[in-house]
């Protein structure tokens, strides 16, 4: 896919170093760069405790009474392992 896209001159001038230092060419790095930026725009969601809280919540709703049963007991063996 080609677009278009208008950035700072001084940006630009930055980008052209960047790919000249690396040996590669201005579409290589804008499309790394923006790959980049993408996949950490996508972890911050994880970020979120609301979104991980509702992550986890639905994989709870899906859970059996035995598999619920299993995740309690390793909770408590767990925290009893603590030592607080």
């Amino acid at each position: 896919m080609k677009t278009t896209v208008s950035i700072p001159d001084g940006l630009f001038e930055q980008a052209e170093a960047l790919a000249r230092r690396l040996g590669k060419s201005r579409n290589e790095v804008y499309r790394e760069a923006l790959a980049n930026y993408v996949a950490r725009q996508n972890d911050a969601a994880w970020q979120d405790p609301e979104e991980i809280t509702r992550a986890i919540n639905a994989v709870v709703d899906e859970m059996t009474d035995d598999e619920l049963e299993l995740v309690h007991a390793a909770t408590r063996a767990t925290i009893a392992e603590e030592p607080w």
